[in-house]
């Protein structure tokens, strides 16, 4: 699945070059020049790559982001003699941001004169923020350390205190046996994950074959391939085409994540916990679930999708493409909630930006199917059912699915930043009242702005029944340490409760979160470690805890035979300033640990090179690797796994 995926990047991203220049489209070196003894011309010298752009200092501000120069060591050093002057630029209006748009191709360059306050200044230190684009925009950070007796400067050259030094030491561990991690690092991404999003994708597309939007327009369209072609391969073959473009242009969505990917590892997850977005996703979704109530459409610029089916109107490969998106633009209206949730519930360090593609592909696999099967065997047309208020009904559901997804994303900003207000208890009485409120709706007893005559109906009813089965399950879980394996993961932890717990770990564990603190004690005790890489917001390390960590003889060996350390990369609170630090991740950047999950994030990239979660590693009180590290798995092979490592320790 991995390859198909990566193939289909390839193809639609149109890469020929390197993958170092697709990374790194602008190749930077610097200059200075004396002017006299206390002024000196800083040269930011960079090669763009072909096909790409940089976006100037004075670009317009309502349009794409402009470059930034920031003097880190200014402060009582120097001073700025007037704003940077930079090399030739090209303007040119922007469509979508109705602007005109300043940046450089080829080569950029900017220019800035200092004026020395202090002459015991050594090195300028420079930060520059840009974006660069092509078919996609990528947002880069570029340090810049400048000698200026004009000899080369690297970043071990900047001054680091004591306290960050030392910091930084101690997040580096000398593990023995990192040979052992090998297997299950070069499969961070499992093929079986990857086609389990697809089929949610999949599903995901299915909905919205049958939503309002989308549902009427497959007989109309295939009615047209298979009669306006000029013959019946010839429709057929068209009918085919439109649907690969429908796939394409859903894959290719996913394709500027890769990029962040590349540039980053954490930075999905990053995305993914942010407390601001999340809340941003929770009104948005909130916002889309009135929308498919009939209170209001979303849609697109009518001027886009115009432009599209003038475009479409041309023939050939470019004019069915052209109808694809259209079909994209025309039906925002309920596609885009749908894809609203596919990409806030890909945006995980799970799988990063594979698994979203994965998803996106079954998404445009199931929108396009109908269109290429239809055309195939136009008979099967007659079987379809008639557009109706039916289409309305599954809008409603989806309605409420969406509401309910929407507090999904507020628990995760709550338990992220430990705000205490969404406890399992409260968020699983919202979802009750929201179940209970869809029931009332197939039943009848609510209506919305598009629904029709109210009358009978056996499947609805038959659904609502359904509905309040589900609405008894949920209520079950209102009871302390009670385990809704149905739904692990998407309700906040059993020990994140209104009701008095033994532990803040989960299951009622005895755990550690702090590494230090944890490996003292498994010394003290002569236990092996089990590290834990998980997150608050991490829906498989929940579904690890509440469906594998709960089996009676998984539970008994990590109660009894490990000392569990739970590392969580994505916790949002501040260390105190004596705890925060800087790290030199590579040769051109340092990174500033402010909060807890920085500095496990990185602890965790530092020394097992991967940002994913759950992540599993087995390792004895002296730090040696005792097996493979483990990702989401089954009761069996994790508890296998646990026994396989207390053997390896005992040697």
């Amino acid at each position: 699945m991995k390859k198909i995926i990566f193939l289909l990047i390839l193809f639609l991203s149109g890469i020929s070059n390197a993958q170092e220049a697709i990374i790194n489209p602008v190749k930077w070196n610097s200059e200075i020049i004396k002017i006299s003894d206390t002024e000196f011309d800083i040269l930011l010298k960079g090669t763009i790559e072909k096909e790409w752009h940089v976006f100037s200092q004075f670009t317009h501000e309502d349009g794409s982001l402009p470059s930034e120069l920031t003097f880190e060591n200014s402060d009582g050093n120097y001073e700025l003699l007037g704003a940077a002057k930079e090399s030739e630029t090209i303007k040119k209006y922007n469509d979508v941001f109705e602007v005109e748009e300043t940046y450089f191709i080829n080569k950029v360059t900017f220019i800035q004169r200092i004026k020395l306050l202090n002459k015991d200044v050594k090195q300028i230190s420079i930060k520059l923020n840009y974006q660069v684009c092509k078919d996609v925009c990528i947002n880069k950070e570029e340090f810049f350390v400048i000698n200026l007796d004009g000899s080369t400067a690297i970043l071990a050259n900047i001054e680091v205190d004591e306290n960050s030094k030392l910091l930084s030491n101690n997040l580096l561990l000398d593990l023995k046996h990192k040979e052992r991690l090998h297997s299950a690092t070069e499969e961070i991404i499992t093929e079986s994950n990857l086609w389990k999003i697809f089929v949610l994708g999949f599903i995901g597309g299915l909905l919205a074959l049958i939503t309002p939007c989308v549902f009427p327009m497959i007989p109309l369209t295939v009615s047209f391939f298979t009669k306006q072609s000029g013959s019946k391969s010839k429709g057929i073959k068209n009918a085919i085409l439109y649907g690969l473009f429908i796939i394409i242009i859903y894959v290719a969505l996913s394709i500027p994540f890769h990029f962040l990917d590349s540039v980053d590892p954490e930075i999905l997850n990053t995305i993914s916990t942010n407390v601001l977005l999340n809340v941003l996703f929770f009104i948005i979704f909130i916002f889309f679930a009135f929308s498919f109530f009939g209170y209001y459409e979303l849609t697109l610029p009518n001027s886009w999708s115009n432009k599209m089916d003038s475009a479409s109107n041309s023939g050939g490969l470019i004019g069915i493409f052209f109808m694809a998106v259209t079909l994209a633009l025309v039906s925002f209206s309920c596609t885009g909630p749908i894809l609203g949730s596919l990409l806030a519930g890909s945006l995980t360090s799970d799988g990063g930006a594979f698994q979203l593609t994965a998803g996106m592909t079954g998404f445009g696999t199931a929108l396009a199917l109908p269109f290429a099967l239809f055309a195939l065997f136009p008979n099967l047309l007659k079987s379809l059912p008639k557009s109706g208020g039916w289409l309305t009904t599954v809008k409603v559901f989806l309605g409420f699915a969406e509401l309910a997804l929407a507090f999904k994303f507020l628990s995760n900003a709550d338990l992220v930043a430990h705000w205490g207000i969404l406890k399992r208890e409260v968020f699983i009485g919202i979802w009750i009242v929201i179940f209970l409120l869809m029931a009332l709706y197939f039943f009848g007893f609510i209506r919305f702005p598009h629904d029709g005559k109210k009358k009978f109906s056996f499947p609805k009813v038959s659904f609502a029944v359904l509905i309040v089965a589900f609405v008894i399950y949920l209520g079950t879980g209102l009871t302390k340490n009670s385990h809704l394996k149905l739904l692990a993961g998407f309700p906040p932890p059993t020990f994140y409760s209104l009701y008095q717990q033994e532990s803040d770990c989960p299951l009622g564990l005895n755990c550690f979160k702090d590494f230090d603190e944890g490996l003292a004690f498994a010394k003290a005790t002569n236990k092996p470690i089990l590290l834990d890489f998980t997150g608050w917001a991490c829906v498989n390390c929940r579904k690890m805890e509440e469906n594998v960590w709960s089996n009676p003889k998984v539970y008994e060996v990590l109660k009894n035979d490990y000392v569990l350390i739970s590392l969580y990369i994505d916790d949002r609170k501040e260390l105190s300033e004596e705890e925060q630090f800087k790290v030199k991740m590579n040769e051109n950047h340092l990174k500033t640990i402010k909060t807890i999950g920085d500095k496990w994030s990185t602890f965790q990239y530092l020394n097992f090179q991967t940002a994913s979660q759950p992540y599993y590693v087995t390792i004895s009180n002296q730090l040696e690797i005792l097996n493979e590290a483990k990702q989401y798995t089954s009761t069996d092979e994790y508890y296998t796994w646990l026994i396989e490592s207390l053997k390896k320790e005992s040697n």
